[in-house]
């Protein structure tokens, strides 16, 4: 009796096996992977019997339409057997941008001064007392300190109603000329003074008339006066 081959043994083992598998496999389940008979042998566990060389056994049920991924990867669409791609995360709306914060303004250094009772011009002069250089020095040389620099300063005259229109103006102007001259004197930039006169145009107090002319003109005493007015920005 010759010796039967170990190959022609593994062939006759394999055929038994699928013989048998085949037998059970008869009868089609209730319902498959795709609703119908099952495409290829599986065992008591539901797990597909593959050959020794990792291949499936396909029943008799088995068609191209109802091949599945673990067996037939290699003849079905791609996409069919690619994992699920995980969806995109919605994109998140962009914040608005904050609005930029408004611009500080400087803060000025602006201030008005004004010749007042004592300090004013006598009637008919423009030259300063004591008394408005004083004024002056308080009020203006002062305040100056507390501006980073000076942008500018008006120098305004002025005067009562006595007298003509034409004379006053002139009279006005040499008053704004003098409390400019003073101020420069005390260390004040002479091209950021500017000098106006209004002559008798811009009254403070008004007065009635009177016969005791030295009266009107004690009474008049407020419009004979000058106006600083500085600009600047502050420190």
């Amino acid at each position: 009796m010759k010796t039967v081959s170990n190959s022609l043994r593994f062939a006759c083992a394999a055929i038994l096996c699928f013989a048998a598998f085949s037998a059970s496999a008869q009868t089609p389940p209730p319902n498959g992977p795709l609703g119908g008979p099952e495409a290829y042998v599986i065992d008591a566990r539901g797990k597909i019997v593959k050959n020794p060389y990792g291949l499936c056994w396909r029943t008799q049920w088995w068609t191209p339409a109802t091949a599945g991924c673990e067996c037939d990867k290699d003849i079905l669409p791609a996409a069919r057997c690619a994992p699920p791609m995980a969806p995109k995360p919605a994109a998140q709306p962009m914040a608005p941008k904050p609005a930029p914060a408004p611009a500080m303004k400087p803060k000025a250094c602006n201030f008005t001064a004004r010749l007042t009772g004592d300090a004013t011009f006598d009637f008919d002069k423009s030259a300063l007392k004591p008394a408005a250089r004083a004024q002056l020095d308080r009020d203006v040389i002062g305040r100056l300190g507390s501006c980073a620099s000076i942008s500018g300063v008006s120098v305004n005259g002025h005067t009562d109603r006595i007298g003509s229109a034409t004379y006053n103006q002139k009279l006005s102007e040499r008053r704004a000329n003098v409390v400019r001259d003073y101020l420069v004197s005390k260390g004040m930039d002479r091209s950021k003074i500017e000098t106006f006169g209004y002559g008798k145009t811009q009254p403070i107090k008004s007065c009635p008339d009177t016969k005791d002319f030295k009266a009107l003109v004690t009474c008049l005493a407020p419009n004979r006066r000058a106006d600083v007015e500085v600009r600047g920005p502050a420190r």
